[in-house]
């Protein structure tokens, strides 16, 4: 495969459209359906840099599915995702974080075929304290024809690989997509100029041997005895050592941990003993992209994308990263 030109600009749009051109039988209904997430990306990100210009920090008095409380942001993402996407006209099911049921979609051609799950913004609670927040999406088909009878159950509890697509954006310093439809990792960053994703980087790999683990050690004494022991070693000399890295907000912990390689975890604990990520628009789609980065994805036991979700809202432990580093931790977990 030739090189590209890295005098080349590419806008995620141009870069959507060659990749489908790899697939003959591609008709083009996807690229509209990314563009949509792009589009309201790009109004979030306006938003958040704004956020405290506007009065859209802080708490509302309203708790969401999970009794959180929610933020003002994180109602304004919910909004602003349903309503780019519900326009599309091929999109037959949604399901976020901050809803407590699928939204069954309708169009003038009746119901679209895709199905798409997110996390509208992750890490929220930093908001207040100027902490890198980020959008995460994961986009299936449905496995059902014709109306949706059920709620939109049936087409939402699909197991990881059958993403057809997955990615987050990450609003920081400079606002970063990531996203894979099966075929590698890209990296796209957002020109304020000219309000596009240009391409930053393809076929982006994981780093073997990263020296970062990222877990917020405040819950050590509760994790399990695997995870404690490797956390030990990790901090020996024989080790390297690792360096501990947490920011609390899972979008900003994985794009790092993409970027420099080690791992990010979030065992079970007393507290969450199944977990306390989203199995469904968290682990599922990071799962995805680490994978297609060389990286593994686990619930500590299996691989994550392989299991078969009972529930929108069902939580799951998480162990993402390097090989080397996920592959250690399962086999002292393993060991008890």
């Amino acid at each position: 495969m030739a090189e590209r030109d890295p005098d080349q600009i590419i806008t995620i749009q141009q870069h959507i459209i060659e990749q489908q051109r790899k697939h003959p039988t591609a008709s083009g209904e996807f690229s509209w359906l990314l563009s949509g997430i792009t589009l309201a990306a790009s109004i979030i990100q306006a938003k958040v840099r704004r956020a405290g210009l506007i009065n859209i920090l802080g708490e509302t008095d309203t708790d969401n599915v999970h009794g959180e409380r929610q933020q003002k942001l994180d109602i304004f993402a919910n909004q602003i995702i349903e309503r780019c996407l519900a326009f599309r006209g091929n999109v037959g099911v949604l399901g976020s974080e901050e809803l407590p049921e699928p939204i069954i979609v309708h169009s003038r051609e009746g119901h679209g075929k895709y199905v798409v799950l997110f996390d509208p913004l992750d890490g929220s609670g930093n908001i207040d304290v100027n902490v890198s927040v980020g959008t995460i999406f994961s986009i299936y088909e449905r496995v059902t024809s014709g109306p949706i009878t059920d709620g939109g159950l049936k087409d939402v509890l699909q197991p990881g690989v059958n993403q057809l697509a997955a990615g987050y954006i990450v609003y920081g310093s400079s606002t970063v997509m990531a996203y894979t439809t099966g075929d590698g990792v890209h990296l796209f960053t957002l020109d304020p100029a000219t309000g596009s994703f240009m391409l930053a980087d393809e076929h982006v790999r994981i780093p073997e041997n990263g020296k970062i683990y990222s877990v917020n050690e405040a819950n050590f004494d509760s994790f399990p005895k695997g995870v404690q022991d490797w956390i030990h070693w990790a901090r020996t000399k024989e080790a390297g050592p690792f360096t501990s890295r947490y920011i609390g907000s899972m979008v900003a912990d994985v794009h790092r941990t993409l970027i420099k390689g080690g791992v990010f975890m979030y065992p079970a604990t007393a507290k969450s003993p199944k977990g306390k990520l989203r199995l469904m628009y968290e682990a599922n789609p990071m799962a995805f992209i680490i994978e297609q980065a060389g990286g593994l994805a686990t619930d500590g036991k299996n691989r994550i994308m392989e299991r078969v979700p009972t529930e929108l809202h069902e939580r799951t432990p998480l162990f993402i990263g390097g090989k080397h580093e996920v592959t250690a931790i399962m086999e002292r977990l393993a060991r008890g």
